[in-house]
């Protein structure tokens, strides 16, 4: 009769680390969080900026302050939802205009809402639509479409009138210039590491 032996199996040492699974798992979650907290953080300092600082002045064009930060916002919302999925980004939507009901004076708050709940949607849907044609065309397209529906609504809403739609296309329209020239530059810096 001849003894058999199990093998015996230990767990890792704490001291060699995570296991490459457990790794991208808090990898995940930590690029989760952080999309999360910087189009949290975004939304609040766009109302706060919108309702506290006056507008800014560019020759004949009146910028108001909070535009720059909602055209940051709708690449944020991009990244939501790459990182979050539909039903992810579509609860950061909906978080996104509840503390914009909170944050902004009444009149801001309303057209704030409206505008961003409504350009928000409509932004994934083409985002959602391009996407695999490509980010950064996704990402562009998206921001385009999200700036122009959230000028319209939002101004007159919250001002009175249209004087402040093209002080808002064009800060939206930076942001948006900017941020994708930062997502193509990080691709190409990818790309270059890579090889």
């Amino acid at each position: 009769m001849t003894a058999t032996t199990t093998p015996t199996v230990t767990a890792p040492s704490p001291a060699l680390g995570p296991r490459p699974g457990e790794r991208r798992g808090r990898y995940v979650l930590t690029v989760r969080v952080v999309v999360v907290a910087a189009y949290i953080g975004n939304i609040v300092l766009a109302n706060w900026t919108a309702t506290h600082i006056s507008p800014l002045e560019f020759g004949a064009i009146a910028v108001p302050a909070g535009t720059l930060w909602a055209g940051l916002g709708f690449t944020l919302r991009d990244g939501l939802h790459e990182a979050l999925g539909g039903r992810g980004m579509l609860g950061a939507i909906a978080a996104g205009a509840g503390l914009s009901w909170l944050l902004a004076s009444p009149r801001i708050a309303v057209a704030s809402v409206l505008a961003f709940t409504t350009s928000e949607l409509i932004g994934s849907l083409v985002y959602a639509r391009l996407r695999g044609w490509s980010v950064l065309g996704a990402v562009t397209g998206s921001n385009l479409v999200g700036l122009g529906i959230d000028s319209v609504l939002f101004v007159p809403l919250a001002f009175g009138g249209f004087a402040f739609v093209p002080g808002q296309v064009l800060g939206k329209t930076v942001a948006t210039v900017a941020t994708a020239a930062a997502l193509g530059g990080e691709k190409a810096v990818r790309r270059a590491v890579r090889r």
